[in-house]
């Protein structure tokens, strides 16, 4: 379906808001969004897709108008609570239209993080008890006229609705979304690969979910490395750092880097402040700041114009932002250092961009995580 027709499908349910966090199927969704509208007004990039159901109660509560929120399945845990305990009937009974893009459909070739959530996400939407309309290549206006006509009632009584949109259902769509304001910056794959480089035998890394993971095992082919030391977080959004801090704490004697993103480590903000009143002295928390969601299409992350060094020095780190090539390997020696002392975080600002023969791991996520168990309880030939 064409994504102006689904839109203006919408607009007969009196939707005027719209909030939630990109997703690459429903890329034709949100770059159309973002070209009508920017990130202000009507629509906003949320930091989480909890958030979002939160922001979206707040807007039909003041106008009595339902807001959508737009998610990829693997968001439909971070709506459990607001759905359960804030949106249902057997408590205010909000209303609301959530966008789904069903990543792992059963039937249809994905990535193996999203195998058992694409499973079972017809099932999770029912169990929310969310009435669920499917979007699919061969959905055309009349089906779906017939399925705006069942959900009006439903959202007048305070219910809410999910359209469930397989891989191709939304079509069409704005402008690609331009973040070429960052243009004389580096890219990430250059930035990992001097970490990589510069990094010591003992060193292990847990690097966040998307082409930063990608990255990092095509570089450890290139140099020529195995990917004993790594932890490629292809699933779990947000939960890199936390994954991190529990592999330091567990082995204080080696030295763990967190490669996170942007949008990744806005997605659970607060772990940031758990992280620092830990105080481990043997992980560094790099954070790549291209300003945008570009695993997902590039929506700019709070109008890509966030900075974490201040943030993570009022929360107790030790931070510091470099945005030079030429400056990274003293900022590497920095991190290390201050690592020693406390709490640390080092901002590496980027553009976007990444390869376009960039591949995906060969390794299963079990062949990866057995060969980083062994290397972290000195198992593994070194």
């Amino acid at each position: 379906m064409e994504v102006s027709v689904f839109l203006h499908g919408l607009e007969k349910l009196n939707v005027d808001f719209f909030t939630g966090v990109p997703d690459s199927l429903l890329k034709p969704l949100n770059d159309t969004l973002f070209s009508l509208y920017g990130l202000n007004g009507c629509h906003v990039v949320a930091a989480n897709e909890g958030n979002a159901v939160g922001l979206a109660a707040g807007h039909a509560i003041a106008t009595g108008h339902p807001a959508m929120v737009y998610l990829q399945n693997s968001g439909l845990g971070n709506i459990v609570n607001p759905v359960t305990s804030l949106l249902s009937g057997r408590v205010y009974g909000i209303p609301c239209v959530f966008v789904v893009g069903w990543r792992g459909e059963p039937g249809v070739a994905d990535e193996p993080q999203h195998a058992f959530q694409g499973r079972i996400t017809r099932e999770q939407l029912a169990l929310l008890e969310l009435t669920t309309f499917e979007l699919d290549a061969a959905t055309d206006y009349e089906d779906f006229k017939r399925m705006l006509a069942q959900a009006a009632p439903l959202l007048a009584a305070g219910g809410s609705v999910a359209f469930l949109v397989h891989k191709g259902g939304l079509t069409g769509g704005g402008a690609a979304i331009d973040n070429g304001a960052r243009d004389s910056l580096p890219m990430r794959e250059e930035a990992l690969e001097k970490i990589l480089r510069d990094a010591q035998p003992d060193d292990f890394f847990v690097s966040t979910t998307g082409k930063t993971s990608r990255e990092v095992f095509e570089l450890r082919v290139k140099l020529g490395q195995d990917h004993a030391h790594d932890f490629l977080t292809v699933g779990s959004m947000g939960h890199a750092g936390m994954i991190a801090l529990g592999i330091a704490k567990a082995k204080p004697d080696r030295m763990v880097w967190c490669l996170d993103g942007d949008g990744a480590a806005l997605m659970h903000l607060g772990a940031l402040a758990v992280e620092a009143q830990q105080g481990c002295r043997n992980l560094i928390h790099v954070v790549f700041n291209n300003g945008a969601h570009e695993s997902v299409g590039g929506m700019p992350v709070v109008g890509g114009e966030l900075r974490f060094a201040p943030v993570a020095r009022e929360l107790g780190f030790a931070a510091l932002s470099s945005e030079k090539l030429d400056d990274l390997p003293d900022a590497l020696r920095w991190a290390r250092q201050a690592a020693g002392e406390g709490p640390c975080l080092l901002e590496i600002l980027l553009r976007q961009g990444s390869r376009a023969d960039l591949g995906r791991p060969t390794q299963t996520p079990k062949e990866n995580l057995h060969a980083l168990t062994q290397a972290l309880r000195g198992e593994a030939e070194r």
